[in-house]
């Protein structure tokens, strides 16, 4: 039986609201969403930590949960969402409070919060031990005790989903699982995503964010997706997307084949040739999936150097691997 505690529950407004999250920021998010009580009106002064477990239950290796959790943590508190409702716009912050601790400060960080901790919750790390978040006011309504208008999906069907434009996809199609297919304009598309101002050409769209984001529900998730594109004149306006659920059999083939790509991988180092550092470190640069790892502000030529360096380095390597096939690498 599936636990509620596995359960993500949002109104429709956010699920087709504007805004721009990180992958990372977007599992903090979802790790303290999924903690929210169904069907219980709830105090905006409720405070829900988010530990370096919980963030992993999303896919992420534990060797990087730490970085991207903290990386969320910095920027959370400046995101905010636009949800239309009724033929009107607002504009409001996802939450009002980011609490941190360090390694010191576990156990008043556990009393602050009234729960009793497990050490081995936290990243034993100089500055930086847990996070706690307490939602806005004005948000709260659209991700608590809903009645009517809401979708539900498992925080578990997201764990082998490394982008945030999949997630936003994948929340978009479970909205209508029931009908099986639903039209998105590209204009809207283009606001939930916060796109307006990028991929002016809907080729570049399409390459950056559709086919990756569809490509990954399908090889990660439950569902299997297809779309295909309406024009209006001779601009394309509009996605027809058509979906259903996998089999248990092809969801299970899936998994098993995941796991064994790990196993095989999880001890294993490419040296590569300064020709091939450079060349796959630019091909990995641009995939959306890994986007959030780049430092914010840097230049693209930044981020290159720094997934050379990761390619370069046994332990950071490891995290590359599975998207260097994406890129067409192959190993010797």
């Amino acid at each position: 039986m599936k636990t509620t505690k596995n359960l993500i529950v949002k109104s429709n407004q956010v699920i087709e609201a504007g805004y721009e999250l990180s992958t990372s920021e977007q599992r903090l998010i979802l790790s303290a969403i999924k903690q929210i009580p169904k069907n219980e009106t709830i105090s905006a002064d409720e405070l829900y930590i988010v530990t370096t477990r919980d963030y992993a239950e999303f896919g992420v290796h534990p060797n990087t949960a730490y970085r991207d959790l903290k990386d969320a943590m910095k920027r959370l508190y400046e995101r905010s969402i636009t949800i239309k409702y009724n033929g009107i716009s607002t504009k409001i912050r996802w939450v009002q409070q980011v609490v941190f601790s360090d390694k010191d400060s576990i156990n008043a960080f556990a009393n602050l919060l009234g729960m009793h901790t497990d050490p081995t919750d936290f990243v034993e790390d100089e500055s930086y031990s847990g996070v706690g978040i307490r939602f806005s006011t004005a948000i709260l309504p659209f991700i608590s005790n809903l009645k009517t208008e809401f979708t539900k999906y498992l925080a578990s069907d997201l764990k082998g989903l490394s982008s945030t434009y999949a997630i936003r996809f994948y929340e978009l199609i479970k909205q209508y699982e029931s009908i099986g297919k639903r039209t998105i304009a590209i204009t809207d598309l283009r606001f939930m995503f916060a796109l307006e101002g990028k991929y002016p050409l809907f080729g570049n769209l399409q390459q950056r964010v559709i086919d990756p984001a569809i490509k990954e529900i399908n090889e990660n998730t439950p569902m299997e997706v297809q779309y295909s594109l309406r024009k209006t004149g001779r601009k394309y306006t509009h996605l027809d997307l058509t979906f259903k659920k996998k089999n248990v059999k092809e969801v299970s083939s899936k998994h098993a084949q995941t796991k064994e790509v790990h196993e095989e991988t999880k001890d294993i180092f490419i040296k590569m040739s300064d020709s091939q550092l450079d060349t796959f470190s630019s091909k990995l640069s641009v995939l959306p999936e890994l986007g959030n790892m780049a430092a914010i502000g840097a230049s693209a030529e930044a981020f290159k150097y720094k997934l050379r360096d990761m390619l370069k380095d046994p332990k950071q390597q490891k995290i590359l691997i599975p998207h260097l096939a994406k890129v067409g690498f192959k190993a010797q």
